[in-house]
């Protein structure tokens, strides 16, 4: 059972990683840590809030403090001690309450100051992952166009490599049909297999063809030659019969031309 988790947990991690955009990554990180900025600035909201509503309760017993106090005079002017006696005690009191506001208001006061300042720091890291994060996602996505380029020149991408996969099944199937094109040639020719139209022919009726294509070449070629000779003489002999037929003549003339004189 350990070894059947390990190996679902290898994969699972493994299909993940395939899964995983950098760049998608890094904008969930961004977007939470926007997320608790804005719960970081809320919460200095609320301690101001809390902060403005204890000033206004100290306000109020301050009033009434005073208020008391003045009417602790009037009484004692009119001679009604214990009249004043009973405003002294309930300002006394209200003067409890407002130095126990006090205190809160001094505790808000420092808690605010503390998360004013947390997210102060807070934005100033968010603002310098935002730069980190736009940075990395640019160089992550030209490091990725960058290769995908380099794998289609080199032919070890996906998709050039289905086409060179497609190029060699191609050339593959070529050169089998051309191989048993030829064997099947062979076969005819050397009578090995049977030609139902009668259009094939034995290794003996393939040689006498031969044979007798050369002996008519062979003839052909004499003939020519035959042709050639034969032209060569009748020229020969008209033109010797041209210098007998001249020469008669002259002698013929010659008495003729010896009679006038």
């Amino acid at each position: 059972m350990k070894r059947m988790g390990m190996i679902f947990r290898a994969k699972a991690n493994k299909a993940l990683d395939r899964a995983e955009d950098p760049r998608e990554t890094l904008d969930y990180s961004y977007q939470k840590q926007l997320e608790l900025l804005q719960k970081v600035r809320r919460g200095v909201a609320d301690v101001a809030t809390s902060r403005k509503r204890l000033e206004l309760q100290l306000n109020q017993l301050q009033g009434q403090s005073s208020k008391l106090e003045d009417q602790g005079r009037k009484a004692l002017a009119l001679g009604r001690e214990d009249l004043a006696r009973e405003a002294l005690s309930r300002r006394a009191a209200l003067q409890q309450q407002v130095t126990d506001l006090e205190t809160q208001h001094t505790t808000l006061q420092g808690e605010e100051e503390k998360l004013t300042l947390a997210a102060q720091r807070l934005q100033a890291k968010v603002d310098a992952f935002r730069t980190k994060k736009e940075t990395i996602k640019a160089t992550y996505t030209a490091a990725q166009a960058q290769t995908r380029i380099g794998e289609a020149f080199s032919g070890i991408s996906e998709e050039m490599g289905d086409v060179g996969l497609a190029i060699q099944r191609a050339e593959d199937k070529t050169q089998q049909l051309q191989a048993r094109a030829g064997a099947i040639d062979e076969l005819l020719a050397s009578g090995a297999l049977d030609d139902p139209t009668g259009t094939a022919k034995d290794d003996i009726a393939a040689e006498l063809d031969r044979l007798s294509g050369g002996s008519d070449v062979e003839l052909e070629l004499q003939r020519m030659k035959a042709e050639l000779a034969g032209g060569s003489s009748s020229s020969q002999q008209a033109i010797e019969g041209g210098a007998q037929g001249g020469s008669q003549q002259s002698q013929q003339s010659s008495p003729h031309k010896f009679d006038k004189q």
